[in-house]
């Protein structure tokens, strides 16, 4: 199923391989975390190639990228690709529902919603934060990592 999926993301995005890494990148964390922590395997990864999809479509109907137009645009760019690629439909409302909060923590409380959200954060944090701030990133992440083992990467990854 993750072949499949990231065949689908990759032709959805087409040329836009700054999409194309990010997803492959939020993947390749989601994967790491998932081995320490007690979530869904399949959804995990299912959310991960697809968190971003309502990208394009948010920027053309909103004239934004912005997380909220994602959280709306997403989710049924997504039912669609899944259901085409016979992903299991008891999954399935997980996965959307983590698509459709993905920048809005607090609101799914799962552990697979927690493991996507710190694979997103961890390839966005050099962005969101400045890094040469330790101190403040040494409290950002203790405060916006979600999982354990989302903090301990961060901290390999940013406070080496």
């Amino acid at each position: 199923m993750k072949d499949k999926l990231l065949v689908e993301m990759e032709k959805y995005f087409g040329r836009d391989s700054r999409r194309i890494q990010h997803t492959r990148r939020v993947l390749f964390y989601a994967e790491q975390i998932i081995q320490a922590e007690p979530g869904d395997r399949e959804i995990v990864t299912a959310a991960a190639i697809l968190h971003d999809i309502g990208i394009h479509a948010a920027e053309k109907k909103h004239g934004s990228t912005a997380g909220r137009y994602q959280e709306i645009e997403g989710p049924p760019i997504a039912e669609m690709i899944l259901e085409r690629n016979g992903f299991p439909e008891d999954k399935t409302v997980e996965v959307l529902e983590i698509i459709g909060h993905h920048h809005s923590p607090g609101i799914v409380k799962t552990v697979n919603f927690n493991i996507l959200y710190d694979a997103d954060l961890l390839v966005n944090l050099g962005a969101e934060f400045d890094l040469t701030k330790k101190d403040e990133l040494v409290t950002a992440i203790e405060k916006t990592c979600l999982t354990t083992t989302g903090k301990t990467i961060a901290r390999q990854v940013y406070l080496p």
